[in-house]
């Protein structure tokens, strides 16, 4: 293997100042007889040809940039660098090379690049001939000007002289008084040449040259030199849409002159450095660094002024909430404050805190919950920017605020409840911004940020307020889309982005029906699988498997009083496997934390039937869907979670026993009979006592007395919860279809348990319904001519896996097993 720490790409310099890669190849440094002295060569990788043999000279001036590169001039116009692959190279030759010339390595240039007669001459004159001779600003000499300035750029101690030169002799103004001169004869190649000049001026990297060019009467002057490219074939026009296209709005009067311009100039430095000016090569980052700086500090100063200035902000405040202020208006407001918020984040930490308690003494909060629940799509997108800044400044900060708000009656008005709603009402056909919202919500609810030192309670108190106020607002999508009938089935009915559909009525927004079968008279739903929709269920569920691992006590009693588990598996029969895929990831979660008060609720709940429908449906396709369902049974096989495993077998196992591509389900089946040999023997109880265990869990709902309130509301309220602020959002809805997409919606969906109507009360105690076993309707057994070993390979190997299965014949089309039930 070769060394890749010497690994380089060597460069040279053209004539256009472009880099050509000249091959890569293995760079080393040692003595060589031809050339009398320690050089760096460097052989190439596919051939093992020369690609470079260059002598260390003591006096030539080596650049150390980026940690990877190091430049140098071999002749007065050519210029050679090495690229390393790795830093580590880069550090050895460096080492290298200061070694041979006496420099300390901590050095990234090792000498001035002048040569030994201008260094002699240097030091025989006084300080002001180390200033280099600028030509006459004449337009006859401009050809000479762009030579000299561009010659500069790969030496560091000429660009500084050059620098000096042109502050001192008031050079810039004169060559913009030039400029002035070229544009209104229409001398093109003169203004060609000024481009290159100022361009160059530019890459001096010089703070003193930008304070003279970013001046007032001399940056749009600038940027009309830098229209003149010659490689365009027509200039641009820059300096038009600076002075008529974007035009700066002051959202409130801004008093103070230096503000103002201060303001302007960052703008326009910002839009040279971003638009204007070419994208850097890889040698020339550096050139600009300055310029990065200089905004920099422009953008602290203005962030500290307005700051300072509390009567400024107050009436930014005072106007962005009052209800009289006009929609155009407060757009502005609101895009000022993004600005505003995303300059603070070049402050000093402890200075972007000073900035963001100002703003929350000033009532930020309190604004960003009234313009979150506007109509206005622009205004939502940037107060949900603004948020996203004070979230990550501070989680504690907003919780604190969400718990001190004034209870009433409509929870619906409460900060988080408006932006849940706002990620269920996403017009964004990608959900880009619910996507965004739910990682803040991720925030807000996450047990590890809740260290506040000042509230050694805040999680407790904030998660008991979170499921008390919040909770049923988040899952009323989900729970609406997976509706119960009194026909005890449960049906699966996408609401096809129930948000944005122009429907009059909650009923309509639930579930819509109609007759699917010709001549049938049994009446089936309609339910659109819309991928909009199914975008939405899987965030919610992210969100809540999120809830089950952080939780525990909260979680598991809202799980169990709206047998919220039950409902999420109906959304196995998705036909979006994503969807389908969060649902059995949030089943997964559960019985990953082995608590038998859940493995309880599944039991009695026959919550594995549709897992299992699922997997049977799938028949022998090679998939991922297949192999997360065989990795749960395999962790509860691993795990030995023994009352599961009766579950399973008891229950299960007759429509199970004919998948063999896996050793999984007998390996649960070996498990069972272990166990049930073992108490035999005496050696072990397989079972704690169900009544005992009832009582339990009884005691354990109980015993917090507001989740019961919670509880006794019952599906209903969450219904009812989510119809009304989904009414609240037609007038929007209205207004904004214009710019709503077009959608159609089709498929169907019906999935029916055998156990659905009486398990939404097991989480309660009451007897659970009787088990396919017990009631003498068991799975069918599938048919002879499933029994046969199929070719389907698992995508999870498990080491208990007899070898012999991967001679098995392979099935040559995928069939349907049964359906538990059928």
């Amino acid at each position: 293997m070769s060394d890749t720490r010497r690994r380089v790409k060597v460069y040279t310099l053209n004539e256009e100042r472009q880099w050509e890669d000249r091959g890569t190849g293995h760079v080393s440094s040692a003595y060589t007889e031809t050339l009398k002295g320690t050089a760096l060569t460097v052989t190439a990788e596919a051939d093992g040809s020369l690609l470079l043999e260059s002598k260390i000279n003591p006096n030539t001036a080596y650049q150390k940039q980026q940690d990877t590169l190091i430049v140098w001039s071999e002749a007065e116009n050519y210029d050679l660098a090495l690229s390393f692959q790795e830093k580590a190279g880069c550090d050895e030759i460096w080492e290298k090379i200061c070694q041979v010339q006496g420099k300390d390595p901590s050095v990234e240039i090792t000498q001035d690049p002048i040569d030994e007669s201008e260094e002699e001459r240097f030091e025989e004159m006084p300080e002001t001939g180390h200033l280099v001779e600028l030509p006459p600003c004449e337009p006859g000499r401009l050809e000479e000007i762009a030579e000299l300035v561009t010659s500069v750029l790969s030496s560091p101690i000429r660009r500084e002289k050059l620098a000096i030169a042109l502050v001192s002799t008031s050079y810039i103004k004169k060559l913009l008084q030039l400029f002035r001169t070229c544009e209104e004869a229409d001398d093109r190649e003169g203004l060609h040449h000024l481009y290159e000049i100022v361009r160059g001026v530019l890459f001096l990297n010089k703070a003193t040259l930008f304070e003279v060019m970013f001046a007032d009467d001399c940056i749009m002057d600038v940027v009309g030199c830098l229209e003149y490219d010659p490689a365009l074939l027509q200039p641009k026009r820059h300096r038009e849409f600076l002075t008529k296209t974007a035009k700066f709005k002051e959202v409130i009067p801004i008093t103070d002159s230096e503000l103002r311009q201060k303001i302007h100039q960052t703008y326009r430095v910002q839009y040279i450095q971003d638009i204007i000016l070419p994208t850097q090569s890889v040698f020339e980052e550096n050139f600009l660094s300055t310029l990065s700086s200089f905004i920099f500090f422009n953008k602290v100063e203005i962030v500290s002024m307005l700051q300072e200035d509390e009567k400024f902000l107050t009436e930014v405040f005072a106007q962005l909430t009052d209800e009289a202020t006009e929609d155009s208006k407060r757009r502005e407001l609101v895009n000022f404050f993004k600005e505003f918020c995303a300059f603070s984040q070049t402050l000093q930490p402890q200075n972007r805190d000073a900035f963001f308690k100002t703003l929350a003494s000033l009532g930020i909060l309190p604004a960003l919950e009234i313009v979150m629940g506007m109509d206005d799509v622009q205004v939502k997108a940037a107060a949900t920017d603004i948020f996203s800044y004070l979230v990550e400044f501070s989680p504690s900060m907003v919780r604190e605020f969400v718990m001190q708000e004034p209870q009433q009656a409509d929870d619906d008005v409460l900060l988080i409840n408006v932006v849940i709603k706002q990620m269920i009402c996403d017009s964004d056909p990608e959900l880009g911004g619910a996507v965004q919202l739910m990682g803040l919500l991720r925030t807000l609810i996450d047990p590890e940020n809740m260290l506040s030192p000042t509230s050694k309670t805040e999680k407790s108190e904030f998660l008991s307020f979170f499921y008390k106020y919040c909770m049923h607002v988040l899952t009323a999508p989900l729970l609406a889309n997976t509706a119960e009938e009194d026909q005890g089935e449960t049906r699966f009915c996408t609401t096809a982005a129930m948000s944005r559909m122009h429907v009059h009525s909650m009923s309509e927004r639930v579930c819509l029906f109609t007759d699917l079968t010709e001549g049938a008279a049994k009446v089936n739903p309609v339910c659109p699988d819309n991928f909009q929709t199914a975008q939405l269920l899987a965030l919610i569920l992210e969100l809540l498997t999120f809830c089950v691992e952080h939780h525990t006590y909260h979680i598991k009693n809202y799980i169990m009083t709206k047998d919220l588990l039950r409902r999420v598996l109906t959304l196995m029969n998705s036909k979006h496997t994503f969807l389908a895929l969060c649902a059995l990831r949030f089943m997964r979660r559960i019985i990953g934390l082995k608590d038998e008060y859940y493995n309880r609720y599944i039991m009695k709940g026959n919550l594995f039937e549709p897992v299992i429908n699922a997997l049977l449906d799938n028949g022998t396709r090679y998939n991922l869907l297949n192999s997360a369902i065989i990795e749960l049974f395999e962790f509860i096989k691993v795990e030995d979670i023994k009352s599961l495993i009766a579950h399973i077998v008891d229950n299960f196992y007759k429509a199970l026993e004919s998948i063999e591509y896996v050793q999984t389900f007998k390996g649960l089946k070996g498990r069972y009979e272990q166990e049930k040999e073992r108490q035999s023997r005496g050696l072990s109880r397989y079972r704690r006592d169900a009544r005992s265990f009832e009582e339990d869990e009884d005691m354990w709902l109980n015993e917090d007395e507001e989740e019961e309130d919670v509880a006794d509301a019952g599906l209903d309220k969450c219904k009812s919860d989510y119809g009304k602020f989904m009414e609240s959002e037609k007038v929007k809805e209205s207004q904004d279809k214009e710019n709503q997409p077009k959608r159609t919606t089709s498929g169907s969906f019906k999935f029916t348990f055998s156990h659905s109507a009486g398990a939404a009360n097991a989480a309660n105690g009451s007897k659970p319904p009787p088990s396919a076993s017990s009631s003498g309707a068991k799975p069918a057994a599938p048919p002879s001519g499933q029994t046969a070993r199929t070719g389907l390979v698992g995508l999870v190997d498990y080491p208990d896996d007899e070898d012999e299965e991967e001679n098995d014949e392979e099935e040559q089309s995928p069939r349907k097993r049964p359906r538990l039930g059928s």
